[in-house]
């Protein structure tokens, strides 16, 4: 048998880890002099310590490593693990997209994010705009027009509308698009203005700042950063 300092030597591990491992219940000493207080541990017990530290190294918490030494189901542990190292790189390669995105002196003022957008009850109309300029006007036609079909319904709080372009490409003139508003229940339909649910989406978003003539820039800088980055254009929203 090896006193804890020999053992902490041979096992490579300080003698404060083993102190705490076996107060957790990971590593037990084979024997504690009463006297003394000293503890022993075996030569067997290098390739317990050595499993223990290889978990740890690969992230696996305190109470996962107990499940793996009392027998559980090591494989299940490792999948779930593996998981979510997966995830996390996902979220890291969009982090480090998004810094080397902002990296570029061009790219400093237009800050671009992620964001998960739940689904929604929302009243909606399509319809065709002059240009970009008339987008208010359309949205409060279509407010006022859903108001007087439904004068109790409300909005949710905090606030969420959209505009989406429906031609699928950028364009100046006769503008196909779609204005939604988020509410708290389905409502009387009109001959234009109409309730769905809509679908919950992952959205590449951008502060558009300035005018709507302008709104150009914004819109081909938003395609640049999905297209060097490979996502999929579902919709188009404002």
């Amino acid at each position: 048998m090896y006193k804890i300092g020999d053992f902490s030597s041979m096992s490579k591990t300080t003698i404060k880890t083993l102190r705490y491992y076996e107060k957790e219940g990971l590593l037990t000493p084979v024997y504690i002099d009463q006297n003394t207080g000293y503890r022993y541990y075996e030569s067997s017990q290098l390739i317990d310590i050595s499993k223990i530290i290889s978990l740890r190294q690969i992230g696996l918490s305190i109470k996962e490593i107990k499940k793996v030494l009392d027998g559980y189901d090591m494989k299940e542990i490792l999948n779930n693990r593996k998981n979510e190292i997966e995830k996390n790189i996902k979220n890291y390669n969009i982090e480090l997209s998004k810094i080397n995105y902002l990296l570029e002196e061009s790219n400093m003022k237009n800050e671009i994010f992620i964001k998960d957008i739940p689904s929604y009850i929302v009243y909606y109309r399509d319809g065709i705009i002059e240009d970009l300029s008339k987008i208010t006007e359309f949205v409060l036609e279509t407010g006022a027009e859903c108001a007087k079909a439904n004068p109790e319904l409300k909005c949710i709080t905090p606030d969420y509308c959209y505009v989406s372009y429906l031609d699928g490409e950028y364009k100046e003139k006769d503008v196909k698009v779609r204005y939604a508003q988020a509410v708290e229940d389905f409502g009387n339909e009109t001959n234009r203005v109409k309730f769905m649910k809509s679908n919950p989406i992952t959205a590449v978003c951008i502060y558009h700042k300035g005018s709507y003539n302008k709104f150009r820039e914004s819109y081909e800088i938003i395609l640049k950063y999905i297209e060097e980055n490979d996502y999929e254009i579902i919709d188009n929203r404002q």
